[in-house]
């Protein structure tokens, strides 16, 4: 099913909300979702649509079916234009990430409340001249305040304990970083460090979107261990909790 790029129509009382997350949460299992391709000025994106009373929830994959597509080469406008185009007022992401600072290790939850941004090569803004103009955002507080809260009065309700704040350092990937570069990011006030939450955040903000996001650790950032080595213990019950609070905060927020 192809959805065209347009404001959408509403239908139900309440607004529909988004979910956006990759690696080790690809889908919502609970949830009985109808795949949808929408089309939008930056390209195609493919997004899973709730059914019946879930039809307010919009799932999106970043990386695409199955993981397909690298960090640097997500179709990061189009993900972001085709969620606004649907209606979805409030989006919460998941970002799995690697840990610098050590007061957070594997499997620990962040809301994160600022970012540093290494990447390049991205197409990072909506507003590019022409007919779109050029805009400056003030990033002052890159997170919606109202949802981060809601979220994190929630998460007990659902076993997780979130620590309530922290600085994610986006790097470009597909490669990890160096030992090297993880000790230049601990010196800059990184906290965590993954490759994909920029430009998701600005994104949203230019288009007024009440975006929040938790990063998720899966490993130490490298340097910190002799080896890297990835957590999978415990991960699918971590991903199912925080996709059940995603829901119910979203939900809540977006009354």
């Amino acid at each position: 099913m192809t959805w065209k790029g347009i404001l959408y129509e509403q239908t139900r009382s309440d607004m529909p909300v988004g979910i956006i997350a990759g690696t080790a949460i690809y889908s919502i299992p609970s949830i009985t979702m109808e795949e949808i391709s929408v089309d939008t000025p930056y390209g195609e994106t493919l997004i899973l649509r709730g059914e019946g009373e879930n039809s307010d929830l919009i799932f999106l994959p970043r990386h695409g079916p199955k993981h397909s597509t690298p960090p640097h080469k997500i179709n990061y406008r189009a993900n972001i234009h085709a969620l606004s185009s649907l209606g979805a007022t409030h989006v919460l992401a998941a970002y799995a990430v690697g840990s610098i600072n050590t007061n957070m290790p594997p499997m620990s939850l962040v809301a994160i409340d600022d970012f540093i941004d290494f990447t390049s090569g991205r197409e990072v803004t909506f507003f590019d001249g022409g007919v779109n103009k050029v805009k400056h955002i003030d990033v002052s507080e890159p997170f919606c305040t109202s949802l981060r809260s809601t979220l994190l009065e929630l998460s007990a309700q659902y076993g997780l304990e979130i620590i309530p704040g922290g600085t994610y350092v986006c790097t470009n990937g597909p490669r990890l970083e160096s030992p090297a570069e993880v000790r230049m990011l601990s010196k800059l006030g990184g906290d965590v460090v993954g490759m994909t939450a920029i430009p998701e955040i600005t994104l949203a903000k230019e288009l007024d979107i009440c975006f929040a996001a938790v990063a998720f650790s899966v490993n130490w950032a490298a340097g910190i261990e002799k080896k890297i080595s990835f957590v999978e213990d415990g991960l699918s019950d971590l991903g199912k909790n925080l996709l059940d609070l995603f829901i119910r905060a979203l939900r809540e927020a977006s009354k």
